[in-house]
């Protein structure tokens, strides 16, 4: 599949690498030069500028102050990108729970940070975003391989944490899918789930946050399991889709694949019920717990 990717990135990657990797292949390709004479200018391989400008590895600032020179780049344009290089180099927060992170994961949390509109859909569980600690806890004691206790908590507090850029003054758009199985099979007894129905219900009179269920009565569909999309307010980013398995995570930002999952999402949210009938069903489906 054209732009998939098998995703085992660094630690704690960061968008900011994204979008300077993807403004040094804009410089380079103003400038007229190919990846073997960008490669020449650092005394490197063609490979290296491409991995530099894809950011699958960190910016050397050595490095990029010779390819800026190369491209033509005013020294005051070089400070400020140079500057940026340094920022980029910085571990995201998410650093601190890289014990309980994997390293295919961990660009997940980046993408997520950084975007300004995310849509999601859920088959099974409560969107990660949303979900009460109890409810959490719950999720991630049934993850394969088992985790450990301490590793449960350790992800659990991961999962809260990723909830601090909803309360953000620039937090993103949130438009979540849930399928009515995510009721219907409950994660948890009764107490968790009323707790954790009663959060669903407030946070959908956010502005910022859209809640849609999908019955089993609206038939068939194509997702073949979770979807995440990811936009972003940088222009240098593209969108990116995200499909994760067991064991691994694939990332999609070639414009094929990345409008086939939108069209899935699009198709989703057509045959969802309407935000006023989803927050109608939460209510009756809470009776059902009480």
């Amino acid at each position: 599949m054209s732009g998939a990717r098998s995703v085992a990135p660094p630690p704690a990657p960061t968008v900011l690498r994204m979008v300077l990797g993807n403004r040094l292949a804009a410089l380079r390709q103003a400038a007229g030069a190919s990846y073997e004479q960008a490669a020449a200018e650092i005394g490197a391989s063609a490979l290296t500028v491409r991995r530099l400008e894809n950011g699958d590895v960190g910016l050397k600032p050595a490095y990029v102050k010779l390819l800026l020179a190369a491209y033509g780049v005013p020294p005051d344009e070089t400070a400020e990108f140079l500057h940026l290089v340094t920022e980029a180099r910085k571990p995201g927060w998410w650093h601190r729970y890289r014990d309980a992170l994997p390293s295919w994961f961990s660009a997940f949390v980046s993408l997520e940070n950084s975007a300004e509109e995310i849509r999601i859909y859920e088959p099974q569980f409560v969107s990660g975003l949303l979900q009460v600690d109890a409810y959490a806890r719950a999720v991630l004691n049934v993850s394969v391989p088992p985790a450990s206790p301490d590793e449960v908590e350790r992800r659990l507090a991961l999962r809260m944490a990723r909830q601090e850029l909803l309360h953000r003054p620039s937090a993103p758009t949130v438009r979540t899918i849930m399928d009515e199985a995510v009721f219907r099979r409950p994660a948890a007894g009764p107490e968790i789930m009323l707790a954790q129905i009663d959060h669903l219900l407030e946070v959908a009179t956010s502005d910022r946050i859209a809640l849609q269920y999908l019955p089993f009565a609206a038939g068939p569909h194509a997702a073949p399991g979770p979807i995440h999309f990811f936009r972003f307010a940088q222009p240098e980013l593209p969108d990116i889709a995200y499909a994760e398995s067991l064991t691994s995570a694939v990332y999609l930002d070639e414009d094929e694949d990345v409008v086939a999952h939108l069209q899935v999402l699009d198709r989703l949210s057509e045959m969802a019920e309407s935000e006023a009938q989803t927050r109608v069903f939460l209510e009756a489906i809470r009776k059902e717990y009480r």
